[in-house]
């Protein structure tokens, strides 16, 4: 305080005939005590005002209601001596709380006895104010970190070379497994999530797809659809989900039926007090040094971007997507804002003894989607996420229960440059192209389905590419093409049903041929009124579902699980008229996007349908005898199982004297939980 009211004119700390400097410390001590004093009594009221306000503009409001309780604080100060303009107060108030929250990070991080006595002492003061302290049990809790699109490879090599030095200590000191586990066809993060979580994404061909019989487009990072997708789970298993008792669940699409969430989707659409998907913001604003810290992480991470962004067009690097607009903003928000309020809340979870944690970090995804998922800027982003770990391992150690800190992740994603860049159209046109309908001159650019766009279009209570539902529905006539990584779903709106490959034949007579004969198009899966399902490749190749096999035919470079990947989705009731799926290199391991995007996920091909599991060794294997892990609801089966090891809150519905992992080979859909009769620890959070 003192050396900013030397620097700036309107800004004192003495009386008009001034002072004397043991005088300017007196008054600056007290200044700074009472700004302290009001921030800490004060400031969750104003936060807890501002409920209603979208949690991006309470990241810029935070700076005047800072500047607001400054002011409050120099009018309490004797004989009047503190005195400040209010846009002053604005910007003494926010380098007080970036250097507070500087210097206090620096004593807490840097030196790690003052670290452990701090968080003991969080901890110990947590367990003091929970009326149930004394009833929490001892067996450990367990939480799940979904570090969100990093593949399997992609965390062997950041591991290896020292880039995530925490995941290399774990796989190196041999306390952790690594296993990698293969997606359904929709290798993203709406059917995966709602796997993991619900145990069933029956019925999710791809992150966005048109469902005839409504007429409706649902998109997995839409607060609406995900809570329409999140209710089919829980009808198609009659179970709430795997965070059903004392479980938390922070920044993902589902809740996993838990009762405490913060960031989640699929109850952000809801309107009301019952609603506490934001709730995670206001816990973390709720620390004025945060909100600072937060906000100016925020601006240098937008500078970040527009740096590199600009190093790449200047070096020309190729491939390569347009990086303005926006989209520094949506970067640094997933990057800086989502990460630091998921792990806060994390923090607090663990600190309340929570059984079950929950949580997705998006940054990676992200970055990745347009540096590509090998770039320098997408290590850098793991480089932090790591930090991210170390600190909730450390906090492990300060809990009220010792905690097994799993990590894994929903897909991977395959580099490769994008079908528009490479033809000059997209698939859009190119369908239109094969129905013989007029093509624009010009190519428009896709959207781009980047998970970290749902969770901004929320924070500002913004409704998810409506205007595209609505530019569909009034072109009935027309085929409806959506996107989804490399993933394409083109449909007829006009015809009620899933339409045959006889039926598009005698409609558009050119459609199949032109699709399945580009290049840039892998295979093609239609319905046959002869064979019930067909898979389409080049130069006439007509494979029936049913005779589909690894390494053969259309499928031959797609890697094993391939054929039983199409045959599922093809038995989905809002399978597309026609999925198509892109090329896929083998040796470059790149596909093309149907998208913007040069690191993409969504189909088959590559590192994205090859996500990893890192566990504990005290869980047992994920499965015996080096068998393979296979989708997403066995991942769910599995976690199921670690938190019953753990006496967690998921127990067997009825007792069954075959061993689970082998119940499980012989009827996987057999394995039916239901919630123990224990009362969630913490109903305050």
């Amino acid at each position: 305080m003192m050396i900013l009211a030397g620097l700036l004119p309107d800004f004192q700390l003495q009386s008009d005939d001034g002072d004397s400097m043991t005088r300017v410390a007196i008054t600056a001590a007290l200044g700074a005590g009472a700004f302290a004093v009001l921030s800490a009594l004060v400031w969750p009221i104003l936060v807890r005002a501002l409920l209603l306000v979208p949690a991006l503009v309470l990241g810029l409001v935070v700076f005047f209601l800072n500047g607001a309780v400054l002011l409050f604080a120099l009018k309490l100060i004797p004989e009047n001596r503190g005195e400040a303009s209010p846009e002053t107060a604005v910007v003494v108030a926010a380098v007080m709380s970036a250097v507070a929250s500087a210097t206090g990070g620096a004593l807490a991080v840097r030196d790690d006895d003052a670290y452990r006595r701090r968080l003991y002492r969080l901890a110990a003061r947590r367990r003091r104010k929970s009326d149930e302290a004394d009833s929490c049990p001892p067996t450990p809790g367990t939480v799940f970190l979904q570090l969100d699109g990093v593949g399997h490879e992609v965390l062997r090599r950041v591991a290896r070379d020292d880039v995530m030095p925490t995941v290399g200590s774990w796989l190196r000191d041999g306390t952790h497994r690594l296993t990698p586990w293969r997606t359904d066809w929709s290798s993203q993060t709406g059917a995966s999530q709602l796997g993991i979580l619900h145990g069933s994404n029956h019925d999710v061909p791809a992150f966005r797809w048109y469902e005839k019989d409504t007429g409706e487009i649902q998109v997995s990072n839409r607060p609406t659809s995900a809570a329409e997708l999140q209710r089919r789970a829980v009808e198609h298993t009659g179970d709430g989900g795997l965070l059903t008792v004392d479980g938390a669940s922070r920044g993902n699409l589902f809740s996993g039926g838990a009762e405490q969430v913060a960031l989640v989707l699929s109850v952000a659409a809801r309107r009301g007090k019952e609603n506490r998907s934001r709730a995670g913001y206001f816990a973390y604003f709720c620390d004025p040094a945060n909100a600072v810290r937060t906000a100016l992480s925020f601006f240098a991470e937008v500078g970040r971007e527009i740096g590199q962004s600009t190093h790449a067009r200047l070096r020309k690097r190729r491939p390569r997507v347009a990086r303005g607009g926006l989209y520094p903003f949506i970067r640094a928000f997933a990057t800086v804002v989502e990460r630091d309020v998921v792990v806060a809340a994390v923090i607090g979870d663990m600190l309340a003894g929570r059984s079950a944690v929950y949580a997705d970090l998006v940054a990676y995804d992200e970055v990745a989607h347009h540096s590509g998922p090998f770039s320098r800027d997408a290590e850098k982003v793991l480089e932090r996420l790591d930090r991210s770990l170390a600190l909730l391992s450390k906090v492990a150690e300060h809990a009220p229960r010792p905690y097994r800190i799993v990590v894994l992740s929903d897909h991977g994603q395959s580099p490769g440059e994008t079908f528009r860049s490479r033809y000059g159209l997209t698939l859009q046109d190119l369908v239109r192209a094969g129905c013989g309908l007029p093509v624009p001159r010009r190519a428009r650019r896709t959207r781009s389905g980047a998970e970290a766009r749902s969770a901004v279009r929320a924070a500002l209570h913004r409704p998810v590419e409506e205007g595209e539902q609505a530019a569909h529905r009034g072109k009935r006539s027309e085929p409806v093409v959506l996107a989804s990584g490399n993933l394409g779903l083109v449909s007829f709106p006009d015809v009620p049903h899933r339409m045959s490959k006889e039926e598009l034949d005698t409609r558009h007579p050119a459609l199949l041929a032109t699709l399945a004969n580009h290049p840039g198009i892998g295979f093609l899966l239609v319905r046959s009124e002869e064979h019930g399902g067909v898979v389409l490749g080049a130069q006439g190749v007509e494979v029936p579902v049913a005779e589909l096999a690894d390494g053969r035919g259309p499928l031959a470079d797609f890697g094993p699980g391939a054929a039983d990947a199409v045959r599922r989705t093809h038995s989905f009731p809002h399978t597309a008229d026609i999925m198509v799926n892109s090329m896929y290199d083998p040796i470059d391991g790149e596909v093309l996007a149907f998208e913007e995007q040069i690191g993409s996920h969504g189909g088959l091909g590559g590192a994205q349908g090859r996500p990893f599991l890192l566990s504990p060794l005290a869980l047992s294997e994920p499965v015996e005898d080096g068998g393979a892990l296979v989708g997403a609801e066995q991942i769910h089966r599995v976690l199921r199982r670690w938190l019953r090891e753990g006496h967690g809150p998921q127990v067997p519905l009825a007792a069954d004297p075959i061993p689970l992992e082998n119940s499980l080979r012989q009827d996987p859909e057999a394995a039916s939980f239901a919630v123990a009769p224990q009362e969630p620890q913490d109903k305050s959070a």
